[in-house]
Formats: structure tokens, sequence, C-alpha cells
């Protein structure tokens, strides 16, 4: 007999209302709270990640926000293997699981498992790019081809990036990576889990998006890219690529204007609000969905669910 479900998946866009939802969510199932954001790892993001805040934080267990150093790098692998201990704490104290943000990739991690990828030799990696210099896409393409044709397929045709990974992994692994991806299996039990997608109407998330980030130049978002930008990281580093950063770095730089930085950071919050969006209804058409962004009927929507989907779920 499978054990009772105890975990809930809450995914959706930026400025959806996860945070809220997930609290909500925590009081009514006795549960604890694990970032599945991407940005909300990384500390000194605290502002412009939107992350919970300290009143936010005393009301119920929150675990993996702020954990990893800008200067560092959290792949999905990485948060899987950290999500994956949390999660067995937490089950060890009798407590329900809510995994709340809005990185598709770590839930895939979870529900798919991740295949066993070994780390690029710097002299493979450098062959590759070599590769793709001289040859370019037809000699990438053929390349890859070659090497794990069924991965080729599946690669759309200007795709670089991709091409170049199935030719680095397959000379590396000696095994192609749609091989490698064949094996894996689920690292959580589905039979445990309600996945539930928050998709509002566009129009008025696009709206919400805008409004928060004027809240967030009001709480110091220029002073957190201030203290960011002062270390010197490099800038491909994940959480210097985090949405609104850029722009905020460029203002800082000298390069455009604060009014600038801002509309460019709004544009980039909506563009990537769209890509969230069309992952959660694309990637988990079997998840639950809810439909509206006002709390209140956000939060009718949740309990309907809840209450269908866990046992003895708290008034």
């Amino acid at each position: 007999m499978s054990a009772p479900r105890d975990m809930l998946l809450l995914g959706g866009p930026t400025a959806s209302g996860k945070t809220a939802l997930a609290l909500h969510a925590a009081r009514r199932l006795n549960a604890e709270i694990i970032n599945a954001d991407s940005m909300q790892v990384y500390d000194g993001l605290a502002v412009l990640t939107a992350r919970p805040s300290a009143e936010e934080l005393a009301a119920a267990p929150h675990h993996l926000f702020g954990v990893i150093d800008p200067s560092e790098r959290c792949s999905a692998g990485r948060w899987a293997r950290l999500a994956l201990e949390v999660i067995g704490d937490i089950r060890s104290r009798g407590r329900r699981i809510i995994l709340a943000g809005g990185t598709g990739l770590y839930f895939k991690a979870l529900l798919d498992g991740l295949a066993p990828v070994p780390d690029i030799p710097a002299d493979i990696a450098a062959d590759v790019q070599a590769l793709a210099d001289e040859g370019g896409l037809e000699a990438l393409r053929a390349g890859a081809e070659a090497l794990d044709p069924e991965g080729a397929a599946r690669v759309k045709p200007g795709d670089r990036q991709r091409l170049m990974r199935l030719i680095a992994v397959a000379r590396t692994a000696g095994r192609p990576l749609s091989e490698l991806q064949a094996d894996t299996r689920p690292l959580i039990d589905p039979a445990r889990v309600l996945g539930v997608a928050i998709l509002p109407d566009r129009a008025a998330l696009y709206a919400r998006i805008e409004a928060r980030f004027d809240a967030m130049m009001a709480a110091g978002a220029l002073d957190e890219a201030r203290a960011l930008a002062a270390r010197g990281l490099a800038a491909d580093l994940p959480a210097m690529k985090a949405v609104g950063l850029p722009p905020l770095l460029d203002h800082l730089g000298g390069q455009v204007s604060l009014d600038a930085a801002i509309e460019t950071a709004k544009r980039d919050s909506r563009r990537y609000a769209k890509r969230q969006y069309t992952w959660f209804s694309n990637q988990h058409p079997d998840w639950a969905r809810i439909t509206r962004l006002d709390l209140e009927g956000a939060r009718a929507e949740l309990d309907a669910l809840l209450e269908a989907g866990f046992e003895g779920a708290q008034p």
C-alpha cells in the first residue's frame, strides 16, 4: 500500500501569489515550506526575487531560501539533492511538505529524476567549442546526429547549446545523453504528491508584476543591485542574471537611465512570467489549477483542492 499523500507542489509564474498561498496551505496542512525558485535560493537577492518577508518566514518553517552565495552555481541537480534532504527531515518529524516556486526544472527534477550526466572535462568542452566556431550549426548537427541521433532529433534547428551538450556528454560518458535520460527514475513518489499550478489572467498578472517592481524599488532593489555590483562577480553566474538585476546593473554602470532600467526590468519580468505560464500549462496539464489572482478567491480555490486532496486538512 502506498504511503498517504503528504506533499503539495505549488508552482506558477512570478507574482502569481505563491508565497501567500504556500503560507495558507502550511497552516491548513501542518506543513513546512521548501523553496523551489532558482533565484530565491541565492543570498543577497531578497528584494529582487521577492523572497518571503521576515514576518512570512516566521509564520511557518521555511527551507532553502537564501542559502547559496551568489558566487556559486546552483543547478537543478544540486537543488534536488538539498530538497530531498529537507523532505526526509520534515517527514521524520511527521509533518507535510510544500514545495513552492516558479522554476519548472526543479519540479521536473523531482518528478522525472535526473540523468547521471558527468561533468564535462575542459579539453572536451574546448574541442566542442572549436567545432562550433569552425563548422557552425551544420557541423554541430552532424556531430550530434552521429553520437546521439535520438537526442538530436529533439533539438530545434538553431539551438547551438543543446547540440553542443549532446556532443560533449556523449564524448565524456561514452553513452548518448538520450540513453542516460532514459535510465532516470522519479526522485519522489508521484502518489504522495498533489500538484497545483497558479495560472491567473495574464493581463492582470502583468499589471501586478509592474506594480510589484515599483514596490521592489521602494524597498531597496537598487541598493541590493549596488551591493552585488561591488562584489565584482562574473556576469555569467546564475544569480547575476536574476530577472530585473541586469538592467539595474547597467544603470549603476552608467549605461542607461534609472527610468529606462526600470522599464526594461518590468519588460523582462513580463516575458519571464509568460515563459513560466507556458511551462506550467504545457508540462503539467494534469495539475490542478488556481485561476484567481485576488488572495481571497485564490485561497478559496486552494481550500477546495486541499480538502479533496489531503486527509484531515485543518479548517
